[in-house]
């Protein structure tokens, strides 16, 4: 015999006021690390109709961030507009230490495409250690993780996986990166003479890793 559950009216307005974009709601508290030009922060807040629960960054400082990037001014303001917390000048290696985000706790810590600068060829050593550097840097924080990136070569040799299993988290889930889930995203490469160009998605994926108890 099936058992009929009538869900109050209020639970069910209070769904339908949730709004989504990809894998994130406006009801989760969310962090966006290294944004680039911050249009993905950018279009959660606009699917979102409010940015009140996000908090983007940016790992320029706010004059250098609008000198790299055409729509950088923008989109902070937009942001603000919008009721978000815009932060600059962060760097993943000292995140953890910033008062302005040690009190806070995050339903999603978002790293879209993590980079550590282009100091040399995708595939040589250096640029493998630095890439994997970065990334152990980022898996401290308490929160639901996600780290988009690129699978095949170079960029399996990252080991992200493993990586976030020194920090006790565990993947849970893998999903292509689409980005047109995210309307008015565009990727950066965020460095050099070329900064503000796009690279190409091909192969992306969301990692999504929890800590699990010790």
């Amino acid at each position: 015999m099936v058992k009929l559950v009538t869900i109050p009216v209020e639970a069910r307005e209070d769904e339908k006021a949730v709004k989504r974009l990809g894998h994130y709601s406006s009801a989760q508290s969310i962090l966006v690390v290294g944004d680039g030009d911050l249009s993905f922060s950018l279009a959660l807040a606009t699917a979102f109709g409010s940015g009140e629960k996000l908090v983007a960054t940016s790992f320029d400082s706010y004059v250098h961030l609008i000198s790299m990037y055409i729509k950088a001014e923008s989109n902070v303001a937009e942001l603000k507009r919008l009721g978000a917390t815009v932060l600059h000048g962060v760097s993943v290696k000292k995140m953890k230490k910033r008062t302005d985000l040690m009190s806070r706790r995050f339903d999603r810590i978002v790293f879209n495409f993590p980079h550590a600068g282009f100091i040399g060829k995708e595939n040589q050593v250096h640029m493998i250690n630095a890439h994997r550097l970065l990334v152990q840097r980022f898996f401290r924080p308490l929160g639901e993780i996600h780290v988009s990136h690129k699978m095949g070569q170079p960029y399996d040799r990252w080991e992200i996986e493993g990586l976030a299993l020194e920090f006790s988290l565990s993947l849970f889930e893998m999903v292509a990166f689409r980005k047109e889930d995210y309307p008015g995203y565009n990727q950066k490469r965020g460095d050099g003479d070329r900064c503000d160009e796009e690279f190409p998605l091909r192969n992306g994926c969301t990692l999504k890793f929890q800590r699990w108890p010790r």
